[in-house]
């Protein structure tokens, strides 16, 4: 019959304690791109309404519907 080794009493690691802090990273990931240098006005003007709206409402990702809400924010109507 094989016997089973328990792990050694120094490799056990006890992770019931206190989270460690949690540090942000070094970089913010975007969902579309990380630089708006080469947008015309007009979409660095979207884009930064989107990455507004994204850090206030602590999203790193928005929805369509979320999306439109920005835009419309901005003026947009559609003409029939």
């Amino acid at each position: 019959m094989t016997e089973l080794m328990a792990p050694a009493a120094e490799s056990f690691v006890d992770r019931r304690g206190c989270p460690p802090r949690y540090v942000p990273p070094a970089f913010e990931r975007r969902q579309f791109t990380n630089s708006h240098d080469d947008l015309s006005p007009d979409a660095r003007e979207l884009a930064m309404a989107i990455d507004g709206y994204k850090l206030r409402h602590r999203r790193r990702y928005i929805t369509f519907e979320e999306m439109l809400s920005v835009i419309k924010s901005l003026g947009y109507r559609k003409e029939l």
